[in-house]
């Protein structure tokens, strides 16, 4: 996610990165017979994920059940919030610090187009449930997060903003509003604002975005640059309504403040796993994904993480208040759209310079 290169930032993370299963025994008896064969004691794998929260919810959801089940070691290291000029260093020194390593759906395809990338040999048939976005010949999916509208329940009593549209609408809906400080994601709320339809939002007609923006922009009341701020901006009652992704907004309710979402015309994307090409490691790596493609293990990391699974099959294993949380509950991702990274990829730079010179004029 830099400018200097083609390596570029994902939506979530160019300013900041967004915040049971079965028994042992019930586990190891549905995994294959190929993963369960007793690995060679000092065999293990590093796997690179962004840490804070994530590091304990994947260690208990993935790392020490993979352990258990096969006896290949996993130690997780932190990667970088950016991790693609990482991942090429690793894969042109063959210095294979990293076995594995979580990617963006924008680092996936970067990484691709560069052939840095190791082949999963991982049919969509050896991993039912999982969602379609979700798995690639070179990558698979494994959690889910979305930007949405969150607002102050306690300022919004009576009627609720359930569109980008009531959010532009200072009339029925007045109160303080936040948007974020980047084209991406906003380009396309201020479309969907002005009438755009879900399915038909790529590619984005930028000039109508921006008459769009010109219409809300005196009414932003912060513009914010942060997965952080922008949950103490609503959780404090800064703000009445803001753009945010759904593990903020989770975080403030969770804090007990007065905040709800709104799925409807969320944007969401996906994170998943990404073993460097030449990987010497490559076919244990490859059993670790395929570990993680199920949907019981995936259940388990929702207990920490507001994320949604890429394998729907985990809504079986999940409380029904949690699973209304997650941005893959049915109820939430029929009213979503997958944002399109491949139209991003191509035009980011441009839209960035257009957009700083437009909050600036």
């Amino acid at each position: 996610m830099t400018k200097t290169t083609d390596f570029t930032m994902s939506r979530r993370s160019l300013f900041g990165t967004a915040l049971k299963g079965a028994a042992g025994a019930a586990l190891g008896a549905a995994l294959p017979a190929a993963m369960m064969r007793p690995a060679a004691a000092a065999e293990r794998i590093t796997v690179a994920d962004p840490g804070g929260p994530y590091s304990p919810a994947f260690r208990k959801a993935f790392y020490d059940p993979f352990e258990k089940a096969t006896g290949i070691q996993v130690v997780n290291v932190a990667r970088e919030a950016e991790p693609t000029a990482q991942f090429k260093a690793i894969v042109e020194t063959g210095s294979y610090s990293w076995d594995v390593c979580t990617l963006t759906l924008s680092a996936r395809d970067i990484l691709a187009k560069q052939n840095l990338l190791e082949p999963l040999n991982l049919p969509a048939a050896d991993a039912p449930g999982l969602m379609p976005e979700a798995l690639t010949g070179q990558w698979m999916g494994t959690d889910v997060y979305s930007t949405i509208l969150g607002y102050r329940s306690d300022k919004f009593a009576s009627k609720a903003p359930q569109s980008w549209a009531d959010f532009w609408n200072v009339e029925t809906f007045p109160g303080r509003r936040s948007l974020r400080k980047n084209p991406i994601d906003t380009l396309e709320q201020a479309l969907l604002a002005d009438g755009v339809p879900l399915d038909a939002l790529y590619p984005l007609d930028v000039d109508r975005a921006y008459k769009s923006l010109d219409r809300i922009r005196q009414h932003i009341a912060v513009w914010w640059t942060g997965g952080a701020q922008s949950t103490q901006l609503i959780q404090s009652g800064e703000v009445d309504m803001i753009a945010l992704w759904n593990a903020r907004a989770q975080a403030a309710i969770d804090g007990g403040a007065p905040v709800k979402i709104s799925w409807g015309q969320g944007l969401y994307s996906i994170e998943g796993w990404g073993i460097p090409k030449g990987n010497p490691r490559a076919d244990a790596a490859r059993q670790f994904i395929k570990f993680c493609a199920d949907p019981q293990r995936q259940a388990v990391f929702t207990e920490v993480l507001a994320y949604g699974p890429t394998n729907l099959k985990a809504y079986d294993s999940i409380p029904k208040e949690r699973a209304q949380a997650l941005p893959t509950f049915p109820a939430n991702l029929k009213q979503m759209t997958i944002a399109k990274e491949d139209w991003w990829g191509a035009n980011r730079s441009k839209m960035s310079e257009r957009f700083n010179a437009w909050i600036l004029g």
